[in-house]
């Protein structure tokens, strides 16, 4: 089994430490793992994005080729439409659906989600950054949407995950750990 996975948004937004937590989960299952990132202008909100591999078997390449993307997963309408070459035919986009306008040539907002809308693709959209208000937390919309994308990750389980969250935020105290853990379970309840 293999999940070939692209990760975007913007910088600062917690692209990173969504790489992390899947990487974790990975390791601990015993799962093949490749991953190669590309930094933006983190602190002028440039592109952020990380190909993850996973596999049972050997990975030869940390980079995914067009087409071959099982999962998009984005922080950011715009940056989840910027990867559709990437995106397999039967591939699934998990995305926010809250613009982040960081260029005067932002495309509207109704326009990104009826480019949306029109793919054949499965879509799955949430106000990410309002779910991690209510669970505590504004700072964990990038852990709302790892919950999100768990079931579609499958070859590390949503347990898998949910348990990663807890390792990697562990050091940040229980408090930042329980609130990491309801923004995840939230995440994960979209679409049951």
């Amino acid at each position: 089994m293999k999940k070939d996975i692209i990760l975007c948004g913007v910088g600062g937004q917690g692209i990173l430490s969504i790489a992390t937590i899947i990487g974790e989960a990975a390791t601990k299952a015993n799962i093949n793992l490749k991953q190669a990132e590309v930094h933006g202008m983190s602190q002028r909100g440039g592109d952020v994005q990380s190909n993850l591999r996973l596999s049972t078997e050997t990975i030869y390449s940390d980079l995914i080729q067009k087409g071959g993307a099982d999962v998009i997963i984005s922080m950011e309408p715009m940056e989840a439409l910027r990867y559709l070459p990437y995106l397999a035919k039967d591939g699934v986009i998990v995305t926010s659906n809250k613009p982040f306008v960081n260029i005067p040539n932002y495309p509207e907002e109704q326009a990104l989600f009826d480019e949306l809308d029109a793919l054949p693709n499965k879509v799955v959209m949430l106000d990410i950054e309002n779910v991690a208000k209510e669970a505590g937390s504004a700072r964990s919309a990038n852990v709302v949407l790892l919950g999100m994308a768990a079931k579609y990750i499958e070859i590390v389980s949503t347990e898998a995950l949910r348990n990663a969250v807890a390792t990697i935020f562990a050091r940040k105290g229980e408090a930042i750990v329980e609130a990491n853990l309801k923004a995840f379970d939230m995440g994960s309840s979209v679409g049951k």
